[in-house]
C-alpha cells in the first residue's frame, strides 16, 4: 500500500529536513506532501530546494490561514492508499507507522488515532496539558460516543477514500475535534494504537495554548450541533 504522509508546516526550519529524513526512512513505499502555510522564517525557502526530488511534493499558501488549512490542501492532493498526518516538528516519530497502519493494513479499521496516553514513551512535560487534553477528549467522547483517549492527537491515519469524504472547515486547531466528529457520523471502524511523544516546551517552538483548548470546546459543540 502506498501511504501519503501530509506534513502542515509554518516556521519549522529547524526541524523540517530531520522530519522529512526520518519520514522518507520509513520502510514504505509513499509520497510526502508538505504544505507551506505561508512561513517566514526561511522554511518556505528550503522546501523550495525540494522541488524536484520524486518522492515530494509541495504546496504553498501565499495567505497564513492554519493547521487545518494546510491539511485540507493536502488531503485533497494525496494519492495514496493510506492518509498519515505528520507534524514538521519532531514531537511524533516515523518510527510508529508501522504500528500506525497495521489495524488498516489488516482490514481491521478504516481509520487510526495515535494514542499519546495508551503506554508509549513520552517526554515528561506540563501536567496541566496532560489534564487539557484529556478533559477535550472526554468531552469529544460525549458528543461522538466512541471511547478514545487522544482526540487531540496528531496522528491520524485513514483509507484515502475516508479523508476525502470529509470537507474540513476549521482552519486552525480546530481540525481535531472536526475530524473527530466527522469520522465518527461516517460509523467507519476506529482503531487506537500507543505511540511515543516527545513534546517540545515553548521556548523550544511549541505552538498552541490554553486559547487552542477553549476553541476545541467551541469547534467540539459546533460540529455536533451546527454542522
Amino acid at each position: 500500500m502506498k501511504l501519503s504522509v501530509v506534513i502542515p508546516a509554518y516556521n519549522e526550519k529547524n526541524t523540517l529536513h530531520e522530519i522529512i529524513a526520518r519520514v522518507r526512512n520509513t520502510p514504505f513505499e509513499k509520497e510526502i506532501i508538505l504544505v507551506d502555510d505561508c512561513s517566514t522564517d526561511g522554511t518556505r525557502e528550503m522546501l523550495k530546494t525540494l522541488e524536484n526530488d520524486a518522492d515530494i511534493r509541495v504546496f504553498y499558501h501565499e495567505k497564513n490561514s492554519g493547521k487545518g488549512a494546510a491539511l485540507r490542501t493536502g488531503f485533497r492532493e494525496a494519492t495514496g492508499d493510506i492518509v498519515i498526518i505528520q507534524d514538521a516538528d519532531l514531537e511524533y516519530d516515523p518510527a510508529d507507522y508501522a504500528r500506525l497502519i497495521e489495524p488498516i493494513i489488516r482490514d481491521k479499521a478504516d481509520v487510526v488515532f495515535g494514542s499519546r496516553f495508551l503506554g508509549g514513551p513520552h517526554r515528561v512535560l506540563y501536567f496541566w496539558h496532560d489534564v487539557a487534553n484529556k478533559t477535550l477528549t472526554f468531552f469529544s467522547n460525549i458528543m461522538t460516543n466512541m471511547n478514545l483517549t487522544d482526540m487531540e492527537t496528531c496522528y491520524k491515519v485513514f483509507r484515502r477514500e475516508v479523508i476525502q469524504r470529509i470537507t474540513i472547515t476549521a482552519n486552525r486547531f480546530g481540525v481535531e475535534p472536526e475530524i473527530t466528529q466527522k469520522i465518527a457520523r461516517l460509523n467507519v471502524r476506529v482503531y487506537e494504537v500507543p505511540i511515543s511523544y516527545h513534546g517540545r516546551t515553548y521556548s523550544e517552538g511549541k505552538k498552541i495554548g490554553w486559547k487552542d483548548a477553549v476553541g476545541a470546546i467551541y469547534h467540539i459543540i459546533k460540529y455536533k450541533f451546527f454542522s
